[in-house]
């Protein structure tokens, strides 16, 4: 998140997008503003926006521009010194960087550094490109960051501030998101729309693949400082579960392009029986309502969620997640009791949380619960920014066959959208697939 405007502070507007963004990280969020001279002030946390960035605290922090970041941990190593946004001093100025995604030849590029001398503070790959600006002897941060992409491989969406301007560069793939918006005295960069519309910004464009965006006093100036992928790969993910249902990602709406993998998925498990669709709450809302739509099999909500306990996949352990779950969700007795269920999620990654769900529905009294999964199966990790684990603990790759995984799960029958059909679900177009085919752009 990214925010500049001319002649007034940044910080309350970024605090702002940053409870809309709180989806996308809960262990900690930071803020980094700057006046027009350069000078920082900052502001990081661990814990949820409202508890790490209070607001009598965000008030004292002023500048024109400013950037800010919600952390979710896709290292096994959380530390203090791992919040961004991260700041250091640079040829070029003071600088300050947030990066969305990992990168892939990370390991390679911290051994590196380490034998030239560089003295790393964190666990994180965002700083390896840190040290890769400073040590780029470039003439300018263009170039710097020019000589530093060509280093670095995997995904990255960055906002920066040095000299008191801004910047975003995009990697060449587009595997996250990255938007521009416009507002009435400045700019706002941010990873999804929702958290335009909260800071009171007009959405203008994404920020192409491989795009250097730099504003300041004299506007915005665009160039692309990398050369595109000749075929983009926005992560389907993003649109299967991460994103949130109201923002506009890679040209679509999130909401409706969940809707379509729910119809999809009706649409190849015809003959099912049952009495009603129910959503997991929240990301299995949309494909439950698409599902329902297109079988004529009514949906009720008889999952209810706590809203004042966070998203359980983003959690960093099994235990929390687990007792999370228990908190947050609770089953509606008399709609199930007796009844055909079918429990309507986005996907599986390692099926404790499926498991337990489908037990909670059990005990309230229902007669058969099928399981209805609005993605293909996940089977294989992702290096480029989502916490997936290791191919070993990804359900799919435990058994043999959908059976099996369904009598783990306690459900009475599963089936997972197809492949094809989450290609027409997003209007077929290119999207990296990596967690489900084991193809990578990078």
């Amino acid at each position: 998140m990214a925010v500049y405007r001319r002649g007034g502070d940044a910080s309350h507007l970024i605090h702002r997008a940053l409870f809309a963004l709180q989806h996308r990280g809960q262990e900690a969020a930071g803020i980094v503003t700057a006046g027009d001279d350069g000078e920082v002030q900052h502001l990081r946390s661990r814990g949820l926006v409202a508890d790490a960035l209070p607001t009598y605290r965000v008030k004292e922090l002023t500048g024109t521009s400013g950037i800010g970041h919600v952390r979710y941990s896709t290292v096994t190593m959380d530390r203090t010194e791992n919040i961004q946004p991260f700041i250091a001093s640079v040829p070029y100025g003071r600088f300050a960087i947030a990066h969305n995604g990992n990168l892939k030849n990370a390991d390679a590029l911290r051994e590196l550094l380490e034998y030239e001398g560089a003295l790393l503070s964190t666990t994180m790959d965002t700083e390896l490109i840190v040290h890769l600006i400073a040590r780029s002897g470039a003439p300018d941060l263009r170039a710097a960051l020019k000589y530093t992409a060509s280093r670095i491989e995997g995904a990255y969406s960055l906002t920066m501030l040095c000299d008191g301007k801004l910047y975003a560069l995009r990697d060449p793939h587009g595997i996250r998101p990255l938007v521009l918006g416009e507002l009435d005295d400045g700019y706002v960069i941010a990873s999804e729309t929702c958290a335009l519309n909260i800071a009171g910004a007009k959405f203008i464009r994404e920020i192409l693949p491989g795009e250097l965006v730099e504003i300041g006093p004299d506007g915005v100036k665009a160039e692309q400082l990398l050369e595109a992928a000749p075929t983009p790969a926005p992560c389907v993910f993003e649109l299967v579960y991460f994103a949130r249902p109201d923002s506009n990602v890679f040209g679509q709406v999130v909401h409706s392009a969940r809707t379509r993998m729910g119809e999809e998925l009706a649409r190849e498990d015809h003959g099912l029986e049952a009495d009603m669709i129910v959503p997991i709450p929240d990301s299995g809302f949309p494909a439950a309502l698409g599902y329902s739509r297109a079988s004529g099999i009514p949906l009720e909500k008889a999952i209810i969620r706590s809203h004042y306990i966070g998203r359980t996949f983003i959690l960093p352990d099994q235990d929390s997640r687990t007792h999370s779950l228990h908190l947050k969700l609770s089953v509606i007795r008399e709609l199930v009791e007796g009844k055909r269920v079918v429990l309507l999620d986005d996907s599986i990654v390692r099926g404790n949380t499926s498991r337990l769900i489908v037990e909670m529905v059990r005990d309230a009294g229902a007669k058969e619960v099928h399981m209805r999964i609005a993605s293909p199966a996940l089977g294989w990790p992702c290096y480029l920014g989502i916490d997936t684990p290791n191919r070993e603990e990804l359900i799919i790759n435990r058994h043999p066959d959908i059976d099996s995984i369904a009598k783990e799960l306690g459900a009475d029958s599963l089936h997972y959208l197809s492949l094809e059909g989450l290609k027409k679900a997003t209007n077929q177009k290119p999207f990296c697939f990596g967690c489900m085919t084991g193809k990578y752009p990078v």
